[in-house]
């Protein structure tokens, strides 16, 4: 199901949701299925991500094809973009703010393990390189500079025996496979990639990456497990962490940028591929552990100054749990943290959720909230789409 809220003029105009017509959802619906075009290793039911791309508005779970969605949310299509996509995209395209371009990556369950795709500001597939991996692993996002593609191989790998009993994330944590990072020139083939080793972890969603001189710098959440421990797929303290990945002496050099319960890492992507200064996270309020909300559930929303140093917090509120935030300029041409920050935050209280808007310069309480008439349930990712971007 995907959730929005349509804002113009200052006002809220609506809040609705809508099931992505998946042949499950449709089926439920007693609906005719929505037309498929060719790809993915399975329908999906675009329940990870939102984003728009050459006017379309796309819905997408990973390993599927995205779902185009209308104006008012209601299903079209599946897309592959001119294909063919085997095995769909995942979760995380990146934007090129320069090119206009679309970049994306999928995993498979044999080799080619990973397929980097371009896709062009038409929305049509320009480019596609295939990688072998040594075994199947997870692959939930990249990272993007000017010149440059960042992979991650990392010890969570596809399990056989756990699909074939119906498992829906059928994923083992295997740290003697080793872990590695590879760095991709954007115009390179599949053996200009130079892979790295790092310790075992697990890296579901990077903040931003740049090219800084000869090295690449990346801001991401480092998880020291995923899938371990009877299954879970989040470790209870993932940190967020600068790796500098030095190509010519072969090495990551880490440092922790704060080291409590963080997850959901945004920037503003007009600077996606760019040096950034601001990164925003939802954490726990103070230092608690991801997985420690007890009688009391709170989270934070925090800024952090990656120039400076420093890291500021809203806490929300007891009973309050937010979701994704979102960062949206006031203009085309605003500073770097000149806008707001936008999510929706589930209150317990009222067992509904709102839509919260944060001033991203004078970071502090809440400057608007709208309160929606249902819960929107803690899902994944979502952005701000302009009707400017659509068709």
């Amino acid at each position: 199901m995907v959730h929005g809220v349509d804002l113009h003029g200052g006002q809220a105009r609506w809040y609705r949701n809508r099931w992505v017509r998946s042949p499950e959802a449709s089926a439920h619906l007693g609906a005719s299925p929505v037309p498929h075009e060719d790809g993915g290793w399975y329908p999906g039911s675009g329940n990870t991500n939102v984003f728009a791309h050459a006017g379309r508005i796309l819905a997408v779970t990973e390993g599927s094809l995205p779902y185009e969605l209308t104006g008012d949310l209601d299903t079209v299509a599946t897309r592959n973009f001119g294909g063919p996509l085997p095995g769909g995209i995942n979760a995380h395209p990146k934007f090129d703010p320069s090119t206009g371009e679309m970049h994306v990556m999928s995993y498979g369950f044999d080799n080619p393990a990973l397929r980097y795709h371009v896709i062009d500001p038409a929305g049509e597939l320009a480019s596609t390189v295939d990688i072998d991996l040594p075994a199947p692993v997870m692959l939930h996002d990249m990272g993007l500079t000017a010149s440059t593609v960042v992979l991650f191989d990392l010890p969570v790998l596809f399990d056989l025996e756990l699909a074939l009993q119906g498992v829906s994330l059928p994923f083992r944590w295997r740290p003697d496979n080793g872990a590695r990072v590879g760095l991709l020139p954007r115009t390179g083939t599949a053996s200009d990639v130079l892979w790295i080793d790092v310790e075992p972890c697990f890296v579901y969603h990077p903040l931003n990456a740049f090219d800084d001189g000869d090295r690449v710098t990346i801001d991401l959440v480092v998880h020291d497990h995923a899938f371990a421990d009877g299954g879970e797929p989040l470790s209870n303290r993932p940190r967020l962490e600068r790796w500098t990945i030095d190509p010519q002496a072969r090495k990551v050099l880490t440092e922790t940028i704060d080291d409590r319960g963080t997850e959901f890492p945004r920037a503003d992507e007009r600077l996606t591929g760019r040096r950034h200064r601001y990164g925003y996270t939802i954490g726990m309020s103070s230092s608690r552990d991801l997985g420690a909300l007890g009688d009391d559930p709170r989270t934070a929303v925090r800024k952090h100054d990656l120039v400076s140093g420093t890291t500021v917090e809203v806490d929300l509120g007891a009973g309050r749990i937010a979701s994704e935030m979102v960062f949206v300029p006031t203009d085309s041409a605003a500073g770097e943290d000149d806008g707001w920050l936008m999510g929706y935050v589930y209150d317990a209280a009222r067992d509904a959720s709102d839509l919260v808007i944060i001033d991203a310069h004078d970071f502090g309480r809440p400057v608007a909230t709208v309160h929606l008439p249902a819960r929107v349930p803690q899902g994944f990712h979502g952005n701000w789409i302009p009707d400017s971007t659509l068709a």
